[in-house]
């Protein structure tokens, strides 16, 4: 097992990863083109961007993506960077190093049970096993959830249907019944178009794909049993190749609506999922996710589902830089309270780590972009967030101010702030396999909403 950091660790490339860097280069260039992947231009870029291959010193490196690659046999780890500790050797499986990984994979589960693209249910985190890795645990809650709804409720949706009948039902196809019917002396039975509330329909068909997909990539049997009910269910189901975009376009009246957490696994696994088969054999898989994506949509889902005085938008696009509406601005939250409305930008970057820097890490591009925001918008508040990280033993806040000098000396303030993400103590306990996610970071969640709520409420 290998364990990388977002740009940070490296390891050696051993033997059994030969090949690696062709199979994700074929694999970079066969993704969804709406995927996170093809976002900021990565679309136009021709090799893979999940690894860095350093072939002068032999080398392996994680660019910004976390999740797991399987290879060959080998599994390797891409860890967020605000866990990593210089102090620390990461290529020892020792117990308490694997316990770490896992807990972890239990922070990014939380992170992701925020996230609008994704409802989870109330199911334990861990499957029991030390060695599972977190896309094992998203099988193990997919496939347990699924498995449980289908056993109680079946999916049926209309769907228009073309059948040869004996009695008109809908309307007649009038030029096929002459040319494909009467023509060939059937001219008793009827070629009809018609909706029908039928089983093997479009989500089932998606569903089984994707089940289809995880069964033959979990090493984990009590998924493998999981999965194949699933499939036992589904056996009248036609095999299609299902995509991310049909999920996105699927929606469910309130009668199926549990069937939405299904959907949304279904989009995450074939949004996120990579994968290169070889004569029939499976070379490679990954789970990938950008944690500047995630980490904007936690805090985003944290703000607009735990803090009620706070009305949280994500994304506004209705304003440009520019009169000619060539440049849009998107900040990441459109913040209002009863009183005030304010902009704020997430940053997945390490900051406050250099006590003798002026600036604590803020670039002065970040800056150059609230300043832009604040202009445009006519808000003389915006904030930055920032993660915490496991080196740093108190969360910080730097506040600038701005004066605009062709506003007449208006005030523009700054603020920026690290946010309480991580829980320290669980990286250091045992792990529970019992215990739900919402029970695991309950204090963390109490000391995030209070940090959040000391920033946004004096607003007031």
């Amino acid at each position: 097992m290998i364990n990388l950091f977002e740009y940070q660790n490296k390891v050696d490339i051993q033997a059994s990863l030969d090949g690696l860097e062709g199979f994700l280069d074929e694999i970079w260039n066969s993704r969804e083109k709406n995927s996170f992947y093809s976002v900021n231009g990565n679309d136009k870029i021709e090799s893979q961007r999940f690894l860095q291959f350093i072939h002068k010193s032999n080398e392996l490196k994680s660019n910004k993506y976390v999740g797991v690659i399987h290879y060959q046999g080998a599994k390797i780890n891409l860890l967020p960077k605000i866990f990593f500790d210089s102090d620390k050797n990461y290529t020892d499986d020792t117990e308490e190093q694997i316990n770490e990984i896992n807990q972890i994979h239990n922070h990014i589960l939380w992170w992701l049970s925020y996230c609008r693209k994704i409802k989870f249910p109330n199911y334990q985190a861990s499957l029991g096993s030390a060695k599972s890795d977190f896309f094992e645990v998203l099988i193990y809650l997919f496939s347990k959830y699924t498995r449980e709804l289908l056993n109680s409720s079946i999916y049926q949706q209309y769907e228009e249907v073309n059948r040869e009948l004996s009695f008109i039902k809908g309307r007649l196809n009038t030029n096929e019944y002459i040319s494909e019917n009467l023509s060939k002396g059937k001219w008793h039975k009827l070629n009809c178009t018609y909706d029908a509330f039928v089983f093997d329909n479009e989500f089932n068909r998606i569903i089984k794909y994707v089940t289809t997909l995880l069964f033959n990539v979990t090493s984990n049997q009590d998924n493998k049993k999981n999965l194949r009910e699933i499939l036992f269910i589904l056996d009248e189901v036609s095999d299609e190749r299902a995509t991310a975009e049909q999920c996105s376009r699927i929606s469910f009246n309130p009668m199926f609506g549990e069937f939405e957490t299904v959907r949304d696994y279904c989009q995450l696994f074939l949004t996120n999922c990579v994968s290169f088969d070889y004569k029939n054999d499976l070379k490679l898989f990954a789970f990938l996710l950008p944690m500047e994506y995630v980490f904007e949509d936690f805090i985003f889902g944290f703000i607009d589902k735990e803090l009620e005085n706070v009305t949280a938008k994500a994304q506004r696009s209705d304003t440009y830089l520019d009169e000619d509406k060539a440049f849009n601005l998107k900040p990441d939250l459109w913040l209002k309270t009863d009183h005030k409305s304010l902009i704020a930008d997430t940053k997945y970057k390490i900051v406050y780590s250099d006590e003798k820097d002026p600036k604590k890490g803020i670039s002065q591009n970040d800056l150059y972009q609230m300043l832009a925001y604040a202009v445009r918008f006519e808000v003389n508040e915006i904030i930055l967030f920032y993660p915490n990280t496991i080196k740093q033993g108190q969360e910080e806040g730097t506040e600038l101010t701005i004066k605009d000098a062709l506003a007449n000396g208006k005030e523009i303030f700054v603020k920026a702030f690290q946010l309480p993400i991580i829980n320290r103590e669980l990286l250091e306990s045992d792990l529970e396999t019992k215990t739900d996610l919402s029970e695991l970071f309950e204090s963390t969640k109490s000391e995030l909403k209070n940090k959040l709520e000391k920033i946004l409420v004096p607003i007031e």
